[in-house]
């Protein structure tokens, strides 16, 4: 088709992948989506989603195997730590211009301010904060499920189940959030317990919205977990604002749905992003993207 240099941002995250090619103009070319990518949670199911819409993007480009050598790979990735990561993610997809990889937290806040100095807030199945100044790049949270994420969806979700095993207990109120999750599980604690024993941070995070929906209607314990999320979110924004980002960002489903709740403060400092994690994930690998009209679209 073209031997002009290509570039193909992959966005790896724990919810889904996605993954954008563009010509050496910015122009899009082909995109595609697919499972998620947490290689810190299972680096070859992670491989195998990202090699999926990899493929994907190539083939709606009408590219094959013998372009890879024009195309240079960058990806985002939940999970991502430096060193090893970088050479193992690079092994996965041989043949590329060039393949570089970094936390999916610095590869949305580079989409989100084009590259410029600022600070990112990431609100989705997990959560994080990031601030780039200068040549400082500070990651702030991103600790996982079990130590972090707090303000996430996997986090709200997991309140709710926490909320629910305590109203059948008799150990606090019931509500109908809670009512609804019970439910969910044949009012059965043990069928609960079994689950959580297998579930993965993206299985919580399917219970988050129940709890947004049940806050609207002023579900006293949806509230409160709500507003215990937006609170979260709040610390990481002050603390990106801290290591002197003047302009945050706030990127992810929950952040969005956590607008109602964030503190006076918070809601005017966050601003939305001017490119998506895909198109940052190109920016980070030396690619360019389009105006910000036509990403806008």
């Amino acid at each position: 088709m073209t031997s002009a240099p290509l570039t193909l941002g992959v966005d790896g995250g724990a919810t889904h992948c996605r993954a954008r090619l563009r010509d050496a103009d910015g122009k899009a070319l082909a995109e595609a989506s697919g499972a998620a990518a947490n290689i810190h949670v299972d680096f070859a199911a992670a491989v195998t989603a990202m090699r999926a819409v990899v493929d994907e993007v190539l083939a709606k480009a009408g590219l094959g195997d013998v372009h890879r050598g024009t195309i240079a790979l960058g990806f985002g990735l939940a999970g991502f730590k430096q060193g090893s990561d970088q050479t193992r993610v690079a092994a996965a997809f041989p043949g590329f211009r060039l393949v570089c990889a970094a936390n999916d937290a610095t590869t949305a806040c580079i989409g989100a301010h084009a590259g410029a100095d600022g600070g990112l807030v990431i609100a989705g199945t997990g959560s994080a904060a990031i601030a780039r100044v200068g040549p400082t790049e500070t990651i702030i949270g991103g600790r996982g499920f079990a130590l972090g994420d707090d303000g996430s969806g996997s986090h709200i979700g997991l309140e709710a189940l926490r909320s629910a095993m305590r109203a059948h207990d008799g150990l606090a109120p019931a509500s109908p959030l809670t009512d609804d999750i019970l439910t969910e599980f044949g009012g059965d604690p043990v069928a609960m317990m079994n689950w959580a024993l297998q579930a993965k941070p993206g299985d919580f995070g399917a219970f988050a919205p129940p709890v947004f929906e049940r806050a609207a209607g002023l579900d006293p314990i949806a509230l409160g977990i709500a507003l215990k999320a937006a609170r979260a979110i709040g610390a990481l924004t002050r603390a990106a604002v801290a290591l002197g980002a003047e302009r945050v960002a706030l990127v992810g489903g929950v952040g969005e749905a956590l607008g109602p709740y964030f503190e006076p403060d918070i809601a005017a400092r966050l601003s939305p992003p001017l490119y998506d994690p895909t198109d940052g994930a190109i920016l980070f690998v030396g690619g360019a993207v389009a105006p910000q009209r036509e990403a806008a679209q």
